[in-house]
């Protein structure tokens, strides 16, 4: 029988401001990823504008700076600190994961990248999966230790792991991971990606939630950022025939944000973990062969299956440690 679902007082057209009405995130500390631009911006902004002290993880410390400095400026908060993150490179990781001290409340693993071709890490991995999953996977468990002193701090912590829609094109394909045997094709190695992202969240409530900690998806929605900028012409015109046929419809940035503050900061959502949100609220689980155009706010099978979840993390696991 299938649980209830989770629902919020929130809609597709709820901002990120509207979700924090009201709360005082004074004594949190955030970590966004990928806040020099686009959604992780209004993220970073709207938790700093709530009293929360943010941490700009960015590959780009320059757009970084600039960032930081509108935030303090349009809040009159604390400015955000700007610490280089390059999700593609083990060592960045390493090197911010273990120059953190102290408690961390909040992780919003935000930042994407879409390629429009084959490419590929030091270590040959296929560039969107070691970006968008891999690099987060290592970046959580490295901060692991500060996830669990900031839940003993304020009674909980919080992973929010950025999904989308594209998850469901495709499954993770644990038999070839980084298309070393078949074809490749941005889009279905973007869904891969986005996959992962969610059960990366199934696997971590699973193991962290007795530290307190626990991890949601979300989808943000249709929103236009840089993520784009890479898009073949193909890609562009997946993307327009997605849009004419209903699977979503553009949200403003304080829109696209709100699913992800709702994941990080509201009540229903403080102790229950491994769930997908889609427009605020906890989304519809459909079958794998579920037609995308027909179920735009659903969420596949396969994204939340809890064996697929563990075999993942363990993967994940052995390609870090290698």
């Amino acid at each position: 029988m299938a649980h209830a679902l989770i629902t919020t007082p929130f809609t597709a057209s709820s901002t990120a401001d509207e979700v924090l009405r009201g709360i005082d995130l004074a004594g949190v500390r955030a970590i966004v990823t990928g806040a020099s631009s686009g959604l992780g911006t209004e993220t970073a902004r709207a938790l700093a504008a709530a009293g929360a002290d943010v941490t700009l993880a960015v590959r780009n410390t320059t757009a970084g700076d600039t960032v930081a400095g509108t935030i303090a400026r349009s809040t009159g908060g604390i400015r955000p600190r700007v610490v280089r993150l390059d999700l593609a490179d083990r060592t960045s990781v390493t090197r911010f994961t273990d120059a953190w001290h102290g408690p961390l409340h909040l992780l919003i693993n935000n930042a994407g990248v879409v390629t429009g071709g084959l490419e590929r890490t030091r270590e040959g991995w296929e560039l969107q999966f070691a970006t968008n999953h891999v690099g987060h996977f290592a970046l959580a468990t490295g901060l692991h230790d500060a996830l669990a002193l900031g839940a003993a701090d304020r009674d909980g912590a919080r992973i929010v792991s950025v999904s989308s829609t594209a998850h469901m094109r495709s499954g993770v394909d644990f038999d070839d991971l980084h298309f070393e045997r078949r074809g490749y094709d941005p889009q279905i190695a973007y869904a891969r990606s986005k996959t992962a992202n969610s059960l990366f969240a199934v696997e971590a409530t699973r193991r962290w939630a007795s530290d307190g900690i626990v991890a949601n998806a979300v989808n943000p929605g249709g929103i236009a950022t840089g993520l784009q900028r890479n898009f073949t012409p193909a890609q562009k015109a997946s993307l327009a025939a997605a849009e004419a046929a209903g699977v979503f419809t553009y949200k403003t940035l304080g829109q696209g944000a709100a699913t992800s503050i709702v994941a990080a900061v509201a009540p229903e959502f403080a102790r229950s973990g491994g769930h997908y949100l889609d427009d605020a609220q906890e989304a519809r689980t459909v079958p794998n062969d579920a037609d995308l155009a027909q179920h735009p706010h659903g969420v596949k099978e396969w994204a939340l299956d809890p064996a697929l979840a563990e075999r993942l993390w363990t993967v994940s696991a052995d390609q870090i440690r290698t």
